[in-house]
């Protein structure tokens, strides 16, 4: 999917459209992104205003739609029309509603720039209608990264921006904020506002501009649990209770589940080379010897043991069979259960 998404902004980016796009799926990141090049590039700005048309799902249907795309341009080579929220849209499941759309797919206008953002669901490409979707349009399927995959995407986003990024503050973005491509592209952008030319974003940075603080952050809990640092985790984890809107439990609970999921992962590996850990649990080689280090402090009963006890934090923490605690109480006993 990275890769669509990477070819289809390549070919915005060198003007070459297609007549319809359909962008359907739940990383609303990729459909917006997508979106907004096309409204940046596709027409001067001096056109926008009579062959650019913007709808909203919920305000319009398919036959709106569709007649709206079978318009031609006002003088100018193209028009762009664009239904954002599209999955809002009431009729399509109407049987004559989709031989509408499939008859406009087989020969749609040349001067129009049809664009579909469906978020949050799928079309079902068993069905005609999706398989005339997927084969008719330049089709994107948006999803959620894993988070192996969220430290590749931050560099890329860095790279497009012709900036670098230090593997060690590309760990505290991922590790603290998850696969939220959003914020992450929000909090690059605002680091990007407070780079000096030539200068790289580094740890420091992070620390400073993005709020995540330099000693209690849940990166440093992580180090902290792999070496059995107990005092240090222990005084992380007092911070992160006193400070619960800056360090929601649900996220700190989300984050170690990942950990130790990498650790269950280097334990069934029979290959314990530094680079072929790397590639298995989705970091930089460079972190790979702390994750060895919690491997030898953690042997396999005790990571599937803390895996339950992560489990049981998420359940208690919700009161899902349990007492509802407040985060603070749950997350000490969690950290103190996970080292012993």
């Amino acid at each position: 999917m990275a890769s669509e998404y990477t070819e289809i902004l390549k070919d915005i980016n060198s003007g070459v459209f297609a007549p319809v796009y359909f962008l359907q799926g739940e990383e609303t990141f990729f459909i917006d992104n997508i979106i907004e090049k096309i409204e940046n590039n596709a027409l001067e700005e001096s056109q926008k205003s009579f062959n650019q048309v913007i709808l909203y799902g919920k305000d319009t249907n398919l036959t709106d739609v569709i007649g709206a795309a079978r318009r031609y341009p006002m003088m100018g080579e193209r028009q762009v029309v664009i239904v954002k929220e599209a999955q809002e849209m009431r009729d399509w499941s109407k049987e004559d509603k989709q031989t509408l759309v499939l008859n406009y797919l087989e020969n749609p206008l040349a001067s129009t720039i049809l664009v579909f953002g469906y978020k949050y669901k799928s079309v079902d490409k068993r069905t005609k209608f999706g398989k005339a979707i997927d084969k008719k349009s330049v089709f994107l399927n948006a999803k959620k990264l894993y988070d192996n995959q969220v430290p590749d995407w931050i560099k890329g986003y860095c790279k497009s921006k012709k900036i670098n990024i230090q593997d060690s503050a590309v760990m505290m973005l991922s590790e603290n904020i998850g696969n939220n491509l959003q914020r992450l592209a929000n909090e690059i952008e605002k680091l990007l506002l407070n780079l000096k030319e030539g200068a790289e974003i580094d740890s420091a940075m992070i620390q400073r501009y993005v709020g995540i603080s330099k000693d209690y952050n849940i990166f440093e809990l992580q180090k902290a649990l792999s070496a059995m640092n107990k005092l240090k985790a222990h005084k992380i984890a007092d911070y992160f209770a006193a400070n619960p809107s800056n360090n929601p439990l649900v996220l700190t609970i989300y984050s170690l589940f990942s950990y130790f999921s990498k650790l269950l992962l280097i334990h069934h590996s029979s290959d314990k080379n530094d680079r072929t850990i790397a590639s298995l649990i989705g970091v930089n080689p460079f972190f790979v010897k702390e994750y060895l280090q919690a491997a030898r402090n953690y042997p396999l009963g005790k990571v599937v043991q803390n895996i339950k006890y992560l489990h049981e934090a998420d359940m208690q923490s919700k009161g899902i069979g349990y007492a509802t605690k407040k985060e603070g109480p749950v997350l000490t006993e969690l950290v103190y259960k996970l080292m012993n």
